[in-house]
């Protein structure tokens, strides 16, 4: 049984939207795949913060700001062609044009990690729920604007 079976667990991760779904990605071994693995229930959420919304009235200044959260369960995902395409995503992601080619599928097939020996993990999550919130950007009265 996981240690953190009774408490709640938050861990930052990676991720790329794809087809309608997130894909989070990680060692193949470690707290996170031992949490996924005895449940894979998950709350999953992004935000982005605009800046500080300026009032005369300091209980009335506030946050521009976007967020999303996503209810459902990260299934690891195990057909090799999905989890290349999603790796080579997430790459492009955050090293846009850095790598020349596509991710070849036989490289993640045999890669593994010095750290643990086992392949890298790659989760799918599809949204059970989605639900967003935003405070939209009033230039009229953004701090420094």
């Amino acid at each position: 049984m996981c240690e953190t079976a009774d408490k709640p667990y938050a861990v930052p991760v990676n991720y790329v939207y794809w087809h309608d779904k997130i894909y989070i990605h990680g060692l193949g071994s470690g707290k996170k795949n031992k949490v996924l693995a005895a449940n894979p229930a998950v709350c999953f959420t992004v935000y982005e913060e605009f800046g500080t919304v300026t009032d005369p009235v300091p209980a009335k200044c506030d946050t521009a700001y976007l967020s999303v959260v996503i209810f459902g369960k990260a299934v690891p995902v195990q057909d090799v062609n999905e989890k290349t395409q999603v790796l080579d995503r997430i790459l492009e992601k955050f090293v846009p044009g850095f790598f020349k080619t596509p991710l070849p599928s036989q490289f993640v097939k045999q890669y593994r990690s010095l750290f643990d020996n086992k392949a890298v993990a790659v989760y799918c999550i599809k949204p059970d729920v989605l639900t967003a919130k935003e405070n939209p950007i009033d230039m009229g009265h953004m701090f420094g604007g």
